[in-house]
């Protein structure tokens, strides 16, 4: 196969062939791995690779070490060496819609017209849902589990709440610091 591989990067159609190597890895993950093994990427020049990366992800990226970036920089595509790899999709507003990694495990999120998370679910049925209120959040999952935050007028948290009866309160100076908190299990610190 590899030396397949180097005949037909040698000829004159080597556009042809890299539009070939896109078809061929555009489901073949890990990405970085397979090329290697496939003998394509040492055979080919940087630009080629950018050429083939973008064709895989059907948009112009930008590869940096062993992360890809799309055009506005958001993070599309991790690899380790030991075989780990991670999908990233976004938005038009850039913001993550959904993540798949090299186990077969996925999670997707919605958001609201202000980029605010509203909901989250992942592959094993997992789901969280977020309503927010006038400085307020609650968020539920299929559980039946909660969350609850207040926040004051600068949007920092000031009281958190769980269903598992956990707690915590914080007060702030007027840099935005903490100055005080207190939570369920007894531990308090005071910078007042």
């Amino acid at each position: 196969m590899k030396n397949f591989i180097r005949k037909i990067l040698k000829e004159n159609k080597r556009e042809m062939y890299l539009d070939k190597i896109i078809q061929v890895m555009k489901n073949d993950f890990p990405l970085y791995k397979n090329l290697k093994l496939y003998g394509f990427y040492d055979q080919l020049s940087e630009d080629e690779i950018n050429y083939v990366l973008s064709g895989i992800f059907g948009e112009p990226v930008k590869k940096r070490g062993n992360l890809i970036f799309n055009q506005n920089e958001n993070k599309i595509y991790l690899e380790k060496d030991n075989g780990f790899w991670k999908k990233f999709e976004y938005d038009e507003n850039g913001n993550m819609i959904f993540v798949e990694y090299h186990t077969g495990f996925w999670e997707k999120f919605e958001y609201d017209k202000n980029g605010k998370k509203v909901y989250q679910e992942n592959s094993n049925g997992m789901w969280y849902k977020t309503e927010y209120l006038k400085n307020e959040s609650i968020t539920t999952n299929n559980y039946g589990f909660f969350e609850r935050v207040l926040y004051d007028d600068n949007g920092k948290v000031i009281y958190f709440e769980d269903s598992d009866g956990y707690w915590e309160e914080f007060e702030y100076d007027d840099k935005g610091n903490i100055i005080y908190s207190e939570n369920s299990d007894g531990y308090i610190e005071d910078y007042r």
